[in-house]
């Protein structure tokens, strides 16, 4: 995450906060965050340089208002303005992030080699959660190459139970031997 991320991105934070507009603002970010991935070209123009940062600002105003709410349209005209408009995914990442401390929310990625069912996956959040002590947001990323088990990246950790890393720790071992 970029410092202008943190630094805008927990600035629109506190403001959302002190305002009870922490959720619905998360929310527009999203899917402001998905549509801009989907078409990075419109964060392109909004930071062209051959572009006048009024015409830039217009286009944003033009294509979010009403849309979205006052505060997260007046943080993407500022982006814009300042030639930050490029930043805007990591301003929603710091928010996200910020959001999730406050809330006891821990986002924990599940890697594994099938998709897990939502009755493993309600296993899993709540065996998380009750060691964590936070509420979990779980995500499945399938991934054959891990063979089997699970493979869990929460917090900057990992905890990795899959089928391809114990092969590789015995394979390791066996290296290592001397006969």
């Amino acid at each position: 995450m970029t410092q202008i991320g943190s630094v805008y991105g927990q600035a629109l934070y506190d403001l959302a906060r002190e305002e009870g507009l922490d959720q619905p603002l998360l929310e527009q970010l999203k899917a402001l965050r998905d549509s801009f991935a989907q078409e990075p070209d419109f964060l392109r123009l909004l930071s062209a340089p051959n572009l006048s940062k009024e015409d830039r600002c217009r286009i944003a105003d033009d294509s979010f208002r009403g849309k979205v709410h006052p505060y997260v349209l007046n943080f993407l005209k500022i982006l814009t303005e300042k030639g930050y408009a490029r930043h805007f995914g990591a301003c929603a990442e710091a928010y996200r992030e910020q959001y999730n401390r406050d809330h006891g929310i821990l986002p924990v990625k599940a890697v594994t080699a099938v998709a897990l069912t939502p009755e493993q996956a309600d296993k899993l959040s709540a065996k998380l959660a009750g060691i964590t002590g936070k509420t979990v947001e779980l995500t499945n990323r399938v991934d054959p190459d891990c063979l089997g088990g699970v493979r869990l990246d929460y917090d900057g950790k990992r905890v990795d139970d899959t089928v391809s890393h114990r092969l590789d720790a015995i394979r390791a071992m066996l290296k290592n031997t001397v006969l």
